[in-house]
């Protein structure tokens, strides 16, 4: 395959400008976290001497991401993502500074410490709102391109963040480390302000009745509920636990299997990480195949069985190669486990399931390295390699019949809106639309039919659709500001009609007949608005609408359709 066929879907995926800029921020902002991950580890050191109060360090940072992640979840579904995400950053870059100030003051540990928790605290929705903005910024065609950039750079920062810091800290005052972490969050926050695409909130309380530990649960019920859903976050999780227990077996194959002492571990650990990089060349390769359930079972056979063969291997650089296969692995097994959930998952609930999912692979995580930890010591290290390089894959097998019922649902639902994207997107309202939005609209499409003399809006209705008109024609008439009512045009397919009293959110401007039986697609008003409103929209077909609106009824201001002019603005 030539070199640049492989690159080919990653440039297509960046030449979205909003994913390029979402993407850029995560960037920096994780890598800043990274360094600062050092920087308070060694400062909390060096003030007490103390493992005990370096331990502490990590679990303020990580407990509340373990439990506090599907609530961030929640609110990520609850409030529109780009604010949310811009909000987050400024409130994580306000409480670095508070946390610099502490260091600079040199506060109580104690006062580091819970700020460094709040940090954490806060910081919960941000993962969810990217995993969910991805499918609406990349669209069907680069969707997992994207999360393969996505994975890339969860790799990347972990080699560059910590080195990032170690940098820092040469300078002789660790107060540069945090100075970094706050200015990435700025500087994040001020890229994610940029984006032109918005989300539309979900009332996730159902009116209010609904409880924050309610509403928590929703996400797990929205697991539990699917099948497919449920089988692909069981197998980014059994991956999480995996890795859980290789936190702890590459000390142990470190030092007695491979000779290399305690740097070893940070080396097999990058190794693990260079794997990952390098398969994010492939990943989108495998992901276009219209099957993807042998492929991520045989990803994680590729990430597990390799530690079986470690049993054999004394050469640390053979080692090294093994886990860079096994990084290969991995890194298959989460992009498209993500990529198919963020396709199978409604879009008023990709948050929350996300936020659940985080929370699941902290957990998993934590068990991978308690258990990893039991079985080398009560059963010894080959018995250990060989249980989770063979056991765990074998265990994935058996899950096989819950990816192949996963395949046929996306092979139905790709066929199924093929032939309506293929409709919508030659009509000129759609001209300047991402394939994203074409997605949901033909996702949202309802085919309906209508007699002759059959009326299909109302003049005076509140506007509750849009409307393509497949085959037929229908009569366009109105009052508007005159006494009686009197015909505008006649129109036949393909072409459509319901969209200035749902964009100008006014009542119906005009009534539309039925001049001959007619078939047509049908998308309520939300899907409609949802779709447009994370999308540029053509500025001819806003010109047009203005046009018609000013024909019928000239005391209506083009104003009032100044918000979706601008991209993402719109209701």
């Amino acid at each position: 395959m030539r070199l640049g066929a492989v690159f080919r879907p990653y440039r297509s995926a960046l030449a979205h400008r909003d994913l390029r800029l979402l993407l850029s921020g995560e960037l920096i902002s994780a890598t800043g976290s990274w360094a600062y991950n050092v920087g308070l580890a060694v400062y909390v050191f060096d003030r007490t001497h103390s493992a005990l109060w370096v331990s502490a360090v990590f679990l303020v940072r990580f407990v509340p991401s373990m439990f506090l992640s599907p609530y961030g979840g929640i609110i990520a579904e609850r409030f529109e993502r780009v604010r949310l995400l811009i909000l987050s950053d400024g409130l994580l870059a306000t409480i670095q500074g508070l946390i610099l100030i502490s260091v600079v003051t040199r506060a109580p540990i104690p006062l580091t410490l819970v700020l460094a928790g709040l940090a954490a605290c806060s910081a919960q929705p941000y993962l969810p709102a990217v995993a969910a903005m991805i499918p609406q910024l990349a669209g069907e065609d680069d969707l997992a391109a994207a999360n393969a950039l996505n994975s890339t750079i969860d790799n990347l920062v972990i080699v560059l963040g910590p080195a990032f810091g170690a940098l820092l800290l040469l300078t002789g005052s660790k107060v540069w480390v945090f100075v970094a972490n706050g200015i990435s969050f700025l500087v994040a926050g001020l890229l994610v302000s940029r984006l032109h695409a918005r989300s539309r909130p979900s009332d996730v309380t159902e009116g209010g009745s609904a409880s924050p530990l309610q509403q928590v649960v929703a996400g797990f019920k929205a697991i539990g509920e699917s099948s497919v859903v449920l089988s692909l976050v069981s197998f980014s999780v059994l991956a999480s636990f995996v890795y859980g227990t290789d936190t702890v077996l590459f000390v142990y194959v470190s030092k007695y299997q491979l000779g290399t002492g305690s740097t070893g571990y940070g080396y097999l650990l990058a190794a693990l990480g260079v794997g990952g990089v390098l398969a994010a060349l492939i990943v989108n390769q495998l992901a276009s195949r219209p099957r993807l359930g042998a492929i991520i079972t045989l990803g994680m056979a590729v990430y597990c069985v390799p530690t079986a063969i470690l049993v054999l291997v004394h050469s640390p650089v053979l080692g090294a190669v093994l886990e860079v296969v096994r990084g290969g692995g991995t890194l298959v097994v989460d992009v498209l486990a993500i990529t198919a959930m963020q396709r199978s998952v409604a879009s008023t609930m990709v948050a929350r399931v996300f936020g659940v999912f985080f929370a699941l692979v902290l957990a998993a995580i934590s068990l991978g390295s308690v258990l990893g930890a039991a079985v080398v010591s009560t059963l010894g290290l080959h018995p250990a390699l060989l249980l989770f390089g063979l056991g765990v894959p074998a265990l994935a097998a058996c899950s096989f019949p819950w990816l192949l019922r996963m395949d046929n649902q996306a092979v139905r639902r790709l066929a199924e809106i093929r032939p309506r994207i293929a409709v919508l997107e030659p009509l000129g309202i759609f001209a300047a639309g991402s394939r994203a939005a074409l997605e949901r609209l033909a996702a949202a499409c309802r085919e309906v039919t209508a007699p002759a003399g059959e009326v299909l809006i109302r003049e005076g209705d509140t506007a509750d659709a849009f409307y393509v008109l497949l085959s037929g024609r229908v009569e366009v008439s109105a009052r508007g500001e005159a006494a009686e009512s009197h015909h505008l045009r006649f129109m036949t397919a393909p072409s459509y009609f319901g969209e200035i009293g749902l964009l100008a959110h006014v009542p119906r401007t005009a009534t539309v007949q039925a001049s001959e039986d007619c078939r047509l697609y049908r998308i309520a008003a939300d899907d409609f608005n949802q779709a447009l409103t994370s999308s540029n929209v053509a500025g001819g077909f806003l010109e047009g609408a203005k046009t018609r609106l000013a024909y019928s009824h000239p005391s209506h201001s083009p104003l009032e359709f100044k918000g979706l002019e601008e991209p993402g603005t719109g209701s």
